[in-house]
C-alpha cells in the first residue's frame, strides 16, 4: 500500500511598516522565492494589522517604529499572546529599542539596509521556533543598551551636533571656522558612519530626535 506525501503548510506571515513601498516591496520578494512563505497580511500600521481577518499568522515582521506611542515590547507580547512569532525591522539600531523586543519575545533584528533574503531566513527560523541571531541582534544585545558608536571623528561630531541643534549650514560653517562644503562632507560622513552600524539620520528630524536621545539637544 502506497504511502502519499505530506505536504508542510506554508508559513503564514504578515508584514507590518509604515511605508507602502517598503510593504509592497517584501511582499513581491517573498511571493517569487519558493521558500514555503505565504504573505497572508501586508499593511502599514498596528491597528490594521490586529484588524485582519488573517490574522493571527505565524510569523509578523514588524517595523519598530510605527509612530504610534504603542511600545514595541507591548507590541511583541501581544503577538506572542495571539500565538505569533515576531520579527523586528528597522532601518536604525537603537539597542534599547532591540534589546526591549527581544527580552518581551522578539525572535530577530533585522535592518532594512539588509538584502531581503536575510528577512526570509529570519522567517524560516522564527518560524521553527529559533532566535535568528545575526551580527545586528548580537551587537546590540551586548552593547548594554547605549547606542552602537559610529566612531566619528571630532570635527564631524562637532558639525552633526551645531546642525542638529537647528543651525543652517552656513551658521554651521561660520562657528567652526570652515568653509560650506567642508561642513557639508562632515555631516555626509557623520551620518554614513551611523548608518554603518544601523542607525539612520538622512532627516533633520531624525538627527533632532537622536540628539535629543543623546544628549546634545534639551527636550523642547
Amino acid at each position: 500500500m502506497s504511502r502519499k506525501r505530506v505536504k508542510c503548510a506554508p508559513i503564514r506571515v504578515a508584514i507590518v511598516d509604515d511605508h507602502r513601498l517598503v510593504v509592497d516591496g517584501l511582499v513581491a520578494h517573498l511571493h517569487s522565492r519558493r521558500h514555503g512563505i505565504h504573505v497572508a497580511i501586508g499593511v502599514t500600521s498596528w491597528a490594521a494589522l490586529l484588524a485582519n481577518t488573517e490574522f493571527p499568522v505565524d510569523v509578523v515582521a514588524l517595523d519598530l517604529n510605527l509612530d504610534d506611542n504603542i511600545s514595541i515590547g507591548a507590541k511583541v507580547r501581544a503577538l506572542s499572546a495571539a500565538g505569533s512569532r515576531t520579527i523586528v525591522m528597522s532601518r536604525h539600531a537603537e539597542s534599547s529599542s532591540v534589546q526591549s523586543a527581544i527580552r518581551a519575545g522578539a525572535l530577530a533584528f533585522v535592518p532594512k539596509t539588509e538584502p531581503a533574503d536575510e528577512l526570509v531566513r529570519a522567517i524560516l527560523s522564527a518560524a521553527a521556533g529559533q532566535r535568528y541571531a545575526n551580527g545586528f541582534l548580537t551587537g546590540a544585545l551586548s552593547n548594554d543598551g547605549r547606542t552602537l558608536e559610529p566612531g566619528l571623528g571630532r570635527q564631524e561630531l562637532r558639525a552633526i551636533m551645531l546642525y542638529a541643534s537647528g543651525r543652517s549650514i552656513r551658521e554651521v560653517a561660520g562657528d567652526m571656522g570652515t568653509t560650506e562644503e567642508t561642513v557639508k562632507s562632515y555631516i555626509k560622513r557623520a551620518r554614513r558612519k551611523y548608518r554603518d552600524v544601523g542607525l539612520d539620520l538622512g532627516t533633520k528630524i531624525l538627527l533632532r530626535r537622536h540628539g535629543v536621545r543623546v544628549g546634545w539637544l534639551a527636550p523642547e
